[in-house]
């Protein structure tokens, strides 16, 4: 057996990055925004409820506060380097659909759009900001998803920090091992 060794508590993030790397879109005055997030958690299926920190320097953040909305795009291994370098780069002045060749996707429920090379679009709704001031975590509620129907597990990034992405490995399914709730 391979003994553990110390760690530095700063670099956690490695292995505890909470689920794939998204491409968050938004829209406020007219102007269409996305950044990369790696910050987001489940917090409950129905409503869905979803957290994500956003730093409040970033300029998605002000965008999102004021319109209350957003777009969850999820991004295949694929889109890697785009990923990377939309994570890499400030909206202030840049048009980033554009910039990175991305297609606007009209929205059912939100003005943000969604991007239609993303395996799926989960349009928010800002739900609780109770904690925005202190820790920039914003709740969303996801009040309309699409997904393309193939591939059922598409293969995802999860940012392991200093510009690595690990990606998803194989299916496993143990779903007999779970109760049915009725």
């Amino acid at each position: 057996m391979v003994k553990k060794v110390e760690y530095p508590v700063d670099q956690v993030r490695h292995w505890l990055e909470p689920g794939p790397v998204v491409l968050l879109s938004s829209h406020w005055q007219g102007e269409h925004n996305i950044m990369t997030l790696g910050w987001h958690t489940i917090l409950a299926f129905s409503p869905s409820l979803v957290g994500c920190m956003i730093d409040a320097g970033n300029h998605s953040y002000e965008m999102i506060r004021q319109s209350g909305e957003c777009v969850i795009n999820l991004p295949t291994v694929d889109m890697a380097e785009t990923v990377a370098r939309i994570g890499n780069c400030d909206g202030d002045d840049l048009d980033k659909f554009s910039r990175f060749n991305l297609t606007p996707e009209a929205s059912q429920r939100v003005a943000a759009p969604g991007i239609a090379e993303c395996h799926a679009s989960f349009e928010c709704r800002l739900h609780d900001d109770a904690l925005a001031s202190r820790y920039n975590f914003l709740i969303f509620e996801v009040v309309h998803a699409r997904v393309k129907p193939e591939p059922a597990w598409p293969q995802t990034l999860h940012y392991a920090g200093e510009g690595v992405f690990r990606t998803d490995g194989e299916v496993l399914d143990v779903s007999h091992l779970f109760t049915k709730v009725s």
